[in-house]
């Protein structure tokens, strides 16, 4: 007979219902055991409708339960670690939402103990498993681009502020703006993609100009997080930076909820000595020279079966159920909480850090 996942998820809020509970509900061998919020309603409504056992709200308690195997953790930022951390000294297999800490020594903390309990960790990394992504990442290994030596990569945004006035623009409980929000996105996706270079400095500079802006929308994305009218807005609206790596690659970064751009993109743009490519929203162009002409590629990807977040969350679930190689370690989580941190110092400071 073929194990079951039991699972139970902490943080019945907008990015479970939005991106996390159809991945579980796709997998037949996984079930969803108990359920977890600080509003206690919120927990209590959604089991109701799928008659689910446990419902708690504190963690602590849904961890004593013996029967859950993993615990998926969707609550603000400022939570991630802590909880993380204590389902794996309870003995639970880990799968949480991005970021995977609002400092380094909270990402650190998960790969020790992650390290420790000799149990899975694995954070959100949807953009790993778009078509393109994944064509890029084999075209990559292959070395089709040769060296790739330089890149940009971004999330700009009109107008799409998440939760105005509540966590997602609080320092204390988010870390920070879109740095933090869609920095672990594609930041992630381009040095996956560069072969994961070590990261050696950084410079960086923030902004906050919409603050007080009147309240318009062009972007779904601003329906995630709970807005609070009047309430905190210290984060940066907008970030740009510059990353340099120990082989000698580079790597541009910007990432906004609200400027005055013609649109909303995600992108990564890499450039190597065989060849470069652009990815936007998902699509890929490539550009590279063949028999003496310079051409350019548009691949036919096929079109993806689910969300990306349903493929990073059926990985997950491949790793413990079938002792998957992960493509997501913890490792990964504490480079990229130290390439954000390291940005916010430097528009702190003025100055490059050094990592």
């Amino acid at each position: 007979m073929n194990r079951k996942l039991n699972v139970g998820a902490v943080g019945i809020g907008g990015i479970w219902h939005g991106a996390h509970v159809e991945g579980w509900d796709a997998l037949s061998d996984v079930k969803l055991l108990g359920v977890c919020d600080i509003v206690e309603s919120k927990a209590r409504n959604f089991a109701a409708k799928r008659e689910i056992e446990h419902v708690f709200a504190d963690y602590r308690e849904l961890l004593k339960v013996k029967e859950i195997d993993a615990i998926d953790v969707c609550t603000s930022n400022r939570f991630h670690s802590e909880i993380s951390v204590a389902a794996l000294e309870a003995g639970k297999d880990v799968f949480c939402e991005k970021p995977d800490a609002i400092n380094p020594a909270e990402a650190q903390r998960m790969a020790d103990a992650a390290k420790a309990s000799g149990r899975t960790l694995m954070t959100m990394r949807n953009n790993r498993f778009t078509p393109g992504s994944v064509f890029l990442k084999r075209y990559a290994d292959a070395g089709s681009f040769g060296d790739i030596y330089t890149g940009r990569c971004g999330w700009i945004r009109r107008r799409g502020i998440p939760g105005r006035g509540g966590w997602f623009t609080t320092k204390a409980l988010s870390g920070g703006g879109p740095l933090i929000d869609l920095g672990v996105h594609m930041i992630d996706l381009a040095t996956w993609l560069m072969g994961n270079p070590k990261p050696v400095a950084v410079v960086g500079s923030i902004y906050n100009k919409f603050a007080s802006a009147e309240e318009i929308s062009d972007s779904a994305h601003s329906a995630f997080g709970e807005a609070k009218k009047g309430g905190t807005f210290d984060v940066e609206d907008l970030a740009t930076g510059f990353i340099k790596f120990e082989n000698g690659a580079s790597l541009q970064i910007e990432f906004s909820w609200a400027s005055n751009v013609e649109e909303e993109r995600n992108f990564v743009e890499l450039r190597g000595s065989k060849g470069g490519c652009n990815y936007v929203n998902g699509d890929v162009k490539l550009f590279t020279e063949m028999n003496g002409t310079l051409c350019d590629i548009h691949p036919r990807l096929a079109r993806q079966k689910g969300s990306s977040h349903m493929a990073a969350i059926a990985h997950f679930a491949d790793v413990v159920l079938r002792g998957a190689t992960p493509t997501i370690v913890p490792a990964d989580g504490v480079h990229m909480i130290k390439i954000l941190d390291a940005i916010y110092e430097s528009a702190r400071t003025g100055r490059e850090v050094r990592l």
